[in-house]
């Protein structure tokens, strides 16, 4: 080989094995990355958080015009002894929305899913939200609040199973 020709082939070489080195660590990255349950979970994460914040704003929700659709709107949201207790107390809560004429609208400002356990099928919400109430009279107030919500999954479905208020401020008391 002449002078010229021994460098060449060195070069080509070496830039064979880079390549190939290149070629491996791609499809070996593309592999972890195609089995890695993170994005299985950012999934599940993110479906149970938007299911929390929707059945929120529907519990939150209700309007005297429309009552049997808000109600079964309510109790297609929730599961276990939160859909036991809609369902035992829906015609007295009927007649007393009936007899106010109120409408009330939910809109979420902010949610945060705070603990899942996909395995169990548990997980657990807070949600930050805007009710306002207008009164038979056309009178309309506003409340933010904050919920605390636990999420069970049946059938497939996020359904909240609690929900309560959050504590504001500092709950501690001194003596």
């Amino acid at each position: 080989m002449d002078r010229i020709g021994r460098p060449l082939l060195l070069a080509a070489l070496a830039l064979t094995l880079v390549a190939g080195a290149f070629a491996a660590w791609a499809g070996w990255s593309w592999y972890g990355a195609a089995h890695d349950d993170t994005a299985a979970y950012a999934t599940a994460r993110d479906d149970a958080l938007e299911a929390g914040e929707q059945a929120v704003q529907n519990l939150n929700t209700l309007d005297h015009k429309d009552l049997a659709h808000g109600l079964d709107l309510w109790e297609s949201s929730t599961t276990g002894e939160l859909h036991s207790q809609l369902t035992g107390g829906r015609s007295a809560f009927e007649k007393q929305v009936r007899e106010a004429r109120t409408v009330s609208t939910a809109k979420v400002l902010d949610g945060a899913l705070t603990e899942l356990d996909e395995r169990a099928g548990r997980a657990r919400v807070m949600v930050a939200l805007r009710v306002t109430v207008t009164a038979s009279g056309g009178k309309s107030s506003q409340k933010d609040s904050r919920m605390l919500g636990e999420l069970t999954r049946t059938d497939g479905h996020w359904k909240l199973s609690a929900l309560g208020q959050a504590p504001v401020g500092d709950s501690a008391t001194t003596d």
